[in-house]
């Protein structure tokens, strides 16, 4: 009987280790920092939040520290000249040094975001502007290569971009649970 109940003990033991162990490097890939601020931002500026949530997953990792070699800053990874924009355009002052702090950054990543699809009035293409910025995107949308009707991208030529567009399309799938 002894054995019996080493070996169930040991089972189960085992067994809430795999689960923990699961669990770890789901949270590793799809961490889910900040809520409150993605559910307050997303609200305030009529986005989801689980796309919000993918963009932070995919821009930052969610590292409020994190700088890019393009220099582009914090959670959302806001270049400072866009993010001094969309603070003018939204009547927020802006500070250079608050991109670190995650309820600024994300407050201007959505508002960013926001202008974006209204701009390209689709969220893909707003995506593709966001990784790879406004001005090639428009360049892009004159380029029958890349878009069919002028107004939606089928592709970019840019492949981190494309890779960027599909990461972010499968964080949201994930995070859609979490909202």
């Amino acid at each position: 009987m002894n054995k019996v109940i080493t070996f169930l003990s040991i089972y189960i033991i085992g067994i809430i280790f795999v689960c923990a162990l699961i669990i770890a490097v789901f949270l590793h890939f799809y961490p889910l920092k900040y809520r409150d601020l993605i559910e307050k931002y997303s609200t305030t500026y009529t986005l989801e939040p689980e796309l919000v949530a993918s963009v932070i997953n995919a821009e930052s990792g969610f590292d409020k520290n994190s700088v890019s070699n393009a220099g582009a800053i914090g959670l959302m990874q806001l270049l400072p000249s866009t993010a001094e924009y969309i603070a003018n355009i939204n009547s927020i002052t802006y500070s250079q040094e608050k991109l670190f702090d995650p309820e600024y950054n994300i407050c201007l990543g959505c508002a960013y975001l926001n202008y974006l699809i209204k701009k390209f009035d689709d969220i893909n293409t707003a995506l593709c502007a966001y990784n790879a910025g406004p001005g090639n995107v428009a360049h892009w949308l004159e380029n029958p290569k890349f878009t069919q009707n002028g107004l939606t991208l089928t592709s970019t030529p840019f492949p981190a971009t494309n890779f960027y567009l599909a990461k972010i399309r499968q964080n949201q799938q994930i995070y859609t649970k979490f909202f």
